[in-house]
């Protein structure tokens, strides 16, 4: 038996090595594999809050300790201390019979907390967006997904590159519309923005567009600055006439409280008509939608769930609810 025991051991190491390679090759393929897009990957560690309550609750009766351990389970959901607490004083008075019942009496107490809006186009007029949001929040990627989802109904559009301060939004702007055959309206790297919005709204008169949709500088660090080159871009349109304009706050649902400062900051410095979420795959929390919402009376009208630009769909409460409650 010792004259085997080197060959059982070499085998035993082999066998080790050979089912490390083969389950990193899984992972692999099975996380990073098949060009699959930041979204799908981030599925693999999504935690929804249904998840956690479930987890949180597993058969206990809710004692004034559990309670106190809730709300901070959904205040590390981002839904905020103030929301957390009423919600939890809401569950103690319902007194629920079970986890599924407590779920279903938060989800009823947190729904209306969510304000969406449909974004329809004015008919009669040129509809211009201006998207606004900080940089790497997936701004430029929102402006198409919103162009292709009226274009796909028919819709005349038309880009404006207004963040001319960085050269790679205006390049990445172009090769967006040139992907969905749509005009873009530009100028050089440091050109004045509302020099392009002067030149886009008479262009857009002129085809007949019916949905203008202007990149703004993501500068909030220098919210006078912003809000004095928004100033000329609102008078410019104002005086063209013939205009239906709204602010679009875009918002990376996978930052948290950085988002709802962001959203904060942008109501306060410009004004905020409406929220397109981003990154709403990826997310393992989502209750920053209802600080946004309720506390700062802000609406959600898009949602994007992929990297493509297809990847939208009109915020709808009842799916968000139903989708973090998971």
């Amino acid at each position: 038996m010792e004259n085997f025991m080197p060959l059982i051991c070499a085998i035993l190491i082999i066998a080790v090595v050979v089912f490390g390679i083969v389950l990193f090759l899984r992972n692999k393929n099975g996380k990073n594999g098949g060009k699959k897009d930041f979204y799908q990957a981030a599925v693999y560690q999504k935690e929804t809050l249904g998840m956690k309550l479930r987890a949180f609750f597993a058969g206990k009766t809710l004692s004034v300790q559990q309670y106190a351990e809730l709300e901070e389970t959904l205040i590390s959901c981002d839904i905020g201390p103030g929301i957390s607490r009423d919600a939890v004083e809401n569950l103690r008075k319902k007194n629920p019979a079970d986890e599924e019942n407590a779920i279903e009496l938060l989800k009823d107490y947190l729904k209306p907390l969510v304000k969406q809006e449909t974004f329809v186009l004015k008919e009669g007029c040129l509809n211009i967006v201006l998207v606004l949001g900080v940089n790497g929040v997936g701004k430029t990627t929102s402006i198409a997904k919103i162009a292709n989802y009226f274009s796909s109904q028919g819709k005349k559009v038309m880009l404006a590159a207004g963040d001319t301060f960085r050269a790679a939004a205006t390049e990445q702007l172009t090769k967006w519309a040139g992907e969905m055959n749509i005009p873009i309206v530009k100028q050089g790297e440091g050109a004045d923005p509302a020099s392009v919005v002067f030149d886009a709204v008479d262009s857009a008169f002129a085809k007949k567009i019916d949905l203008l949709i202007v990149d703004t500088a993501g500068r909030l660090h220098n919210k006078k600055n912003l809000m004095e080159e928004l100033k000329k871009i609102y008078r410019i349109i104002e005086n063209k006439g013939g205009c239906e304009r709204k602010n679009m706050l875009v918002i990376d649902s996978t930052t948290g409280q950085n988002a709802y400062s962001q959203a904060e900051a942008f109501k306060e410095a410009v004004g905020v008509d409406m929220v397109m979420l981003t990154k709403y795959d990826a997310m393992s929390k989502g209750g920053i939608v209802f600080q946004i919402s309720h506390r700062l009376g802000l609406p959600f009208s898009f949602v994007g769930t992929g990297e493509k630009r297809e990847n939208i769909s009109p915020f709808n409460t009842e799916d968000f609810i139903s989708q973090i409650f998971k």
